[in-house]
């Protein structure tokens, strides 16, 4: 029961990163299971499998809304499905050993790009433009399929990304559409770890508890999304996965205390001044749209000359000369 209720509070507080960011569910929730000791391979299953209810109310939810392009979904899904069975089957070959330091290290650099993205940027912002094309879709789908399972998450933090930056969808059918296609990708995941590890290596029970868990946090987090800059909460964040992943991987390359500890204390400072860095940026932000634009002055009309000043506009007309005797 005790584990249940740890696995429930890992879900919602993964779920609130991603309906507060519109991403990194698969990062956090992953994170947190391998920092209380979860096989890699077991932990990428496990949220998978929670991921196939998440994501499937998720698409429903955007459908509803009309949050979908359902171009983009058709022409992602089935490259993301098939990169994420790829990664699933890849990590489930792996010994724990070797699958610790991959993770971590796909872990960390997920993190990092949250990190320097929500600091630096803040919130991706897109424009509404063309049609996104094939060519572009396709390998986008098998890489962020493959980081998906491989890394336990990934499909959110790659794929929105690109996406807005194209500049060719408008921002609510990004999120719509990514988080709709991630349904597709989360069941190729599940079939690949269970062709993989089979049914005894993945845990339906930890996965229910995962998902009850993302199921109470879905308000809480709509909720912070009016509350909570997603600045602050992305530097937040991605410092947290950063740090735990960090350690992850500097315990499976054996690395000497003093290293650690100046590692440690480095990414802490780092991410305390990310996040200063995103306060300060979010507030300049709210003070520019709070204080109305001052409209610019007229030009003064030209100062006329002296010349022009005496003599006068419109000229008097000559007097009529007097009458001849």
């Amino acid at each position: 029961m005790q584990t249940l209720v740890l696995l429930a509070l890992v879900g919602l507080l993964a779920q609130l990163v991603d309906g507060s960011l519109g991403m990194a569910y698969g990062v956090t929730s992953t994170t947190l299971l391998l920092l209380v000791g979860t096989n890699p391979a077991a932990a990428s299953a496990t949220v998978h499998f929670a991921e196939i209810g998440t994501t499937l109310a998720s698409g429903v939810s955007h459908w509803r809304l009309g949050n979908v392009d359902w171009k983009v979904v058709r022409r992602i899904a089935l490259p993301g499905a098939i990169g994420a069975f790829a990664g699933a089957t890849f990590l489930s070959s792996l010994s724990t050993e070797a699958a610790a330091p991959i993770m971590a290290g796909i872990l960390l650099a997920l993190g990092a790009y949250v990190l320097v993205r929500f600091t630096a940027w803040g919130m991706p912002k897109g424009r509404l433009g063309k049609p996104v094309r094939r060519r572009f879709l396709t390998p986008l789908g098998l890489v962020g399929g493959f980081l998906d399972a491989t890394g336990g998450g990934g499909w959110g933090p790659v794929g929105t990304p690109a996406l807005l930056a194209s500049g060719r969808i408008e921002p609510r059918k990004v999120i719509g559409s990514i988080d709709t296609s991630e349904f597709i990708v989360a069941i190729a995941a599940s079939i690949g770890f269970l062709v993989g590890l089979g049914s005894a290596g993945v845990n339906l029970l930890w996965a229910v508890g995962l998902l009850v868990g993302g199921v109470i946090a879905a308000p809480i987090a709509a909720w912070i999304v009016r509350h909570v800059p997603s600045r602050v909460l992305g530097s937040a964040v991605g410092g947290l996965i950063v740090l735990t992943n960090a350690r992850t991987l500097l315990d499976a390359l054996g690395a000497a205390p003093a290293l650690r500890t100046a590692a440690y204390v480095v990414l802490a400072l780092v991410w305390a001044g990310a996040i200063a860095w995103s306060v300060r940026a979010h507030l300049i932000e709210r003070r520019a749209e709070t204080v109305p634009a001052t409209p610019e002055p007229e030009p003064a009309a030209p100062a006329a000359s002296a010349a022009e000043a005496d003599t006068p506009a419109h000229p008097a007309s000559p007097a009529p000369s007097a009458p001849l005797d």
